[in-house]
């Protein structure tokens, strides 16, 4: 017996399940400033109680390793239950993570309240973009794509708000009202979602111009498959330099002395920075729903291709040319949008490869390699420290960016064809999951 085994849906129009993707899209932009909103707290946070910024950016650490590698577990449960309970026990989460860091005065407390609200976004993210990939089977790459770019350009609109509360009222009361407010809205939200009819791949069914298996593999088979591992690298790779951009965007700009330069923005007077994270924020989130529209047209190998390629430039041209504040702005802005894709590219990927059924479980399990990733931010703090400059952080992320293309193309691509022409030769569709053998190999 399951939660919300028979679903509303079944007795809506074919557009329901645009309602559905609406009210996770809006789920995903109350979450997106836990991990989008961070950088500007890092500094009054240091200032306030005289802690190292590499001993603050632990917390940080903290929520992307809650936030990532638990997803499995609650990507299960919403393939067990439903979206409903998942995503309230989400929100719960992470309202009470930002109350808690409100109070934090030590950093065991900011800690706590890292891995707390960590848990609850990762249930929150997990749940919508594996709902994405369930509803949407004939359109993955836009529909995770789109659900994505709530959370990658989600702060957007309040990047601003926050910045102003932070100055006029203090870190903490903006952790506190934010928090309580993002995590109520979600809970609402939570009590509209449901799970999509069984029959919804028949019912969307028409041809798509990417290959799609029929078979619906567990998390515990997709492990064993060498073509997972090569995704799962890949997706630390370009995460890695991407979270270090995002997490130390703060003191980047501090140490290249822009962060006093301010920009007259509509009659709005904005510190550069703060300009450039309301730019990055909407870029994130564009190039979520775009490269993954794109990639549904001409393949997802050949748009990560594309997309790592150019934050491998974009990383190293901001380190070239980011001192001035023009450049600065237009730089992150580059990084941004060519980072964000890897949360559409990726899940669909999966679930072309590996099937619908569990999409939520198995994009949880590759998921986790943003946590993996995560584990670069401090180190990036210490390696910046000891050489006196961020040089070698970006060389290193330019780097890592351009091996991910190259692999997208020459290992990825021909591994991945040889995986699913394996599965559609031996004819494993017509036989039940639970009679198969322990998986097939490549």
């Amino acid at each position: 017996m399951t939660l919300e085994s028979t679903s509303p849906a079944a007795t809506h129009a074919p557009s329901y399940r645009w309602i559905q993707l609406v009210m996770g899209i809006v789920c995903m932009a109350m979450i997106a400033n836990l991990q989008y909103g961070w950088t500007l707290f890092v500094n009054p946070i240091a200032d306030k109680h005289g802690w190292s910024k590499a001993a603050i950016q632990v917390a940080f650490t903290i929520f992307i390793l809650t936030e990532t590698w638990l997803v499995p577990i609650e990507g299960w449960a919403v393939d067990k239950f439903g979206p409903r309970p998942v995503v309230l026990f989400g929100g719960l989460l992470c309202g009470l993570g930002w109350v808690l860091n409100s109070y934090a005065d030590t950093l065991t407390l900011l800690y706590i309240g890292a891995a707390v609200s960590g848990i609850g976004a990762g249930a929150v993210y997990g749940t919508c973009v594996g709902s994405a990939l369930k509803w949407f089977p004939d359109r993955r790459g836009l529909a995770a794509g789109l659900t994505a770019a709530g959370f990658g350009a989600g702060s957007a609109a309040t990047i601003i708000p926050i910045s102003i509360m932070i100055k006029n009222s203090g870190y903490e009361s903006t952790f506190l009202y934010f928090g309580i407010g993002q995590g109520l809205v979600v809970m609402l939200l939570a009590a509209f979602m449901v799970r999509p009819p069984a029959n919804i791949a028949k019912t969307v069914a028409r041809k798509t111009k990417v290959q799609q298996v029929k078979v619906d593999f567990t998390p515990s088979q997709i492990v064993r498959q060498p073509v997972f591992w090569v995704m799962y690298i890949m997706f630390v790779l370009v995460a890695a330099g991407g979270l270090m951009a995002t997490a130390q965007m703060g003191p980047i700009a501090k140490d290249f002395k822009i962060d006093g330069v301010t920009f007259n923005v509509m009659g709005m007077i904005l510190p550069a920075l703060t300009f450039a994270l309301a730019i990055d924020r909407v870029l994130n989130g564009l190039t979520r729903p775009f490269f993954g529209w794109v990639s549904d047209q001409i393949g997802r190998e050949k748009t990560m291709f594309i997309a790592f390629a150019m934050e491998s430039v974009g990383i190293i041209a901001l380190y070239y040319f980011g001192r001035d504040p023009i450049m600065f702005v237009i730089l992150t802005g580059v990084v941004f949008f060519a980072w964000g894709e890897i949360y559409s590219l990726f899940p669909a990927t999966c679930a072309d490869t590996f099937g619908g059924k569990n999409a939520a479980g198995n994009a949880g399990l590759l998921y986790t390699a943003k946590g993996t990733a995560s584990i670069f931010v401090p180190i990036s703090s210490v390696i910046a420290a000891a050489s006196g400059s961020w040089e070698s952080v970006f060389f290193v992320g330019c780097g890592m960016n351009a091996v991910a293309a190259l692999m997208a193309w020459y290992v990825l691509k021909p591994m991945r064809k040889k995986f699913m022409d394996n599965v559609d030769a031996t004819s494993v569709s017509a036989v039940p999951l639970t009679a198969r053998p322990s998986g097939l190999t490549a």
